[in-house]
């Protein structure tokens, strides 16, 4: 984990301390947890206030569900849903930075235009041939999660086939990470992918050996958030898997995660000044 980082957006300096939390701001109907779901324009309101009173670092906001499964949504779409509202986030947001959660290059370009700060695409980049392009154009943060397929796809038995997951998906971003610097995308965080094109067992793998993905020299983002790796092993339900959520943040903390993209912003904040306080404990000499 590394303490900060000094972002470039829009031509604004922007210095990000970690642990960071992101919110996550959910505009569509078919979320894997129905918790997270807002129908009408005064939950997306309450919920986005909660979210600045408990400290959220970054406010990722996205209209497609990509819970597995979930059909591709187009950019007229999204753009439908996110449009109408996004002026009223932007406000409300004031200096908390605004990630646009999308695999399409429109709505990704059209959302930057209104004042966006980062793009957070979970193909990174693959879906869409124009999204590199647009993320060079504004050089603004990328957040690049590892798939493979997409998300009607990517739970098939052939996605979930590595010799060696950790291995594998490190060397998939340093390959990403050079075709960014290539066209000119300097500002990379890298999300390993919980539950996308991994089963239980993987998805577990990938946590105990996070600290390897420093190595990359990159911020590390991890969502873990009431995901299945939660619920199929405890055998419950997103609405009730706050507790392992919390479970999960701290293991992934200990491991190096420098943001938490998180439904519950308050109680990932708690953990993590749980978190500092034990680092603080342990850095002192005992007797």
């Amino acid at each position: 984990m590394t303490d900060s980082s000094l972002f470039n957006i829009h031509g604004r300096l922007v210095r990000l301390q970690y642990p960071a939390v992101m919110g996550i701001l959910n505009l569509s109907q078919n979320s894997f947890y129905k918790g997270s779901r807002n129908p009408d324009m005064e939950s997306l309101e309450a919920r986005l206030d909660q979210y600045i009173e408990e400290g959220v670092d970054i406010i990722d906001v996205g209209a497609t569900s990509t819970r597995p499964g979930s059909p591709l949504q187009d950019a007229e779409t999204e753009l439908q849903r996110l449009l109408p509202v996004f002026s009223m986030i932007k406000k409300k947001a004031g200096n908390t930075l605004i990630s646009i959660d999308t695999m399409n290059a429109e709505t990704a370009n059209i959302l930057l235009q209104e004042g966006a700060d980062l793009v957070n695409d979970v193909s990174a980049g693959d879906r869409d041939p124009l999204m590199l392009e647009t993320v060079a154009k504004f050089n603004v943060p990328f957040i690049a999660m590892h798939m493979r397929g997409i998300p009607e796809t990517m739970m098939n038995e052939e996605n979930l086939r590595y010799e060696n997951v950790v291995s594998e998906i490190i060397q998939y971003f340093a390959r990403k990470k050079r075709e960014f610097l290539s066209l000119g995308i300097h500002q990379l965080v890298v999300d390993p992918g919980y539950g996308f094109s991994k089963n239980l067992d993987q998805n577990y793998e990938v946590l105990k050996n996070l600290n390897l993905f420093q190595i990359l020299d990159c911020p590390i983002l991890v969502g873990l958030s009431r995901k299945s790796m939660i619920t199929k092993l405890l055998g419950i339900t997103p609405d009730e898997a706050l507790y392992g959520t919390m479970s999960l943040h701290s293991l992934a903390l200990l491991k190096g995660a420098d943001i938490l993209r998180v439904h519950d912003v308050k109680f990932a904040k708690d953990t993590i000044k749980i978190n500092h306080k034990w680092i603080e404990v342990n850095a002192k000499v005992s007797l």
